[in-house]
């Protein structure tokens, strides 16, 4: 269960980025502070790390990103993002997401190409952000979410 509510948190998260290009401030700041006081309150993560571990996990969460943050390659929504998935879950989770994601990256942009002409024009319309534009970078959530799929298969 609790892997299905972060699930629907980061779906909401990769949607309004594919659609806007930017995340609110309440789904990613509002995620961190829920996973901040339940940590707090029960002594362990939402995915049941240690805080410790969650600890650890925003560490990782902070040298993964910072620097592609400070460079202009990580925008501020992404890096609140991985911030907050730190607090509700551990070091596995966060590095198997961004792992994943640079993952399915390094696959859209070689195969995003062909695929991209098969999808329905009204999907692509939908997805406009999302096509492979070698001059544009695309959003970098809707990676992450599948990076965050892979991550919940292979450590659960």
């Amino acid at each position: 269960m609790p892997s299905l509510v972060l699930l629907i948190w980061f779906t909401l998260c990769a949607e309004q980025d594919i659609r806007q290009r930017q995340i609110a401030n309440g789904l990613t700041l509002g995620g961190a502070l829920f996973a901040l006081i339940f940590l707090f309150l029960s002594g362990h993560s939402w995915l049941g790390g240690t805080v410790e571990e969650a600890g650890l996990a925003l560490a990782v969460a902070m040298v993964l990103t910072l620097p592609g943050y400070m460079t202009g390659r990580l925008g501020a929504g992404d890096v609140k993002l991985l911030w907050a998935l730190a607090l509700a879950s551990d070091r596995a989770h966060v590095l198997a997401t961004f792992i994943g994601a640079g993952v399915v990256m390094i696959a859209w942009a070689w195969l995003g190409p062909r695929l991209w002409k098969r999808l329905s024009v009204k999907l692509r319309k939908r997805l406009h952000n999302l096509e492979p534009d070698p001059a544009t970078k695309p959003p970098f959530v809707p990676f992450l979410l599948v990076g965050f799929l892979a991550s919940l298969v292979w450590i659960h």
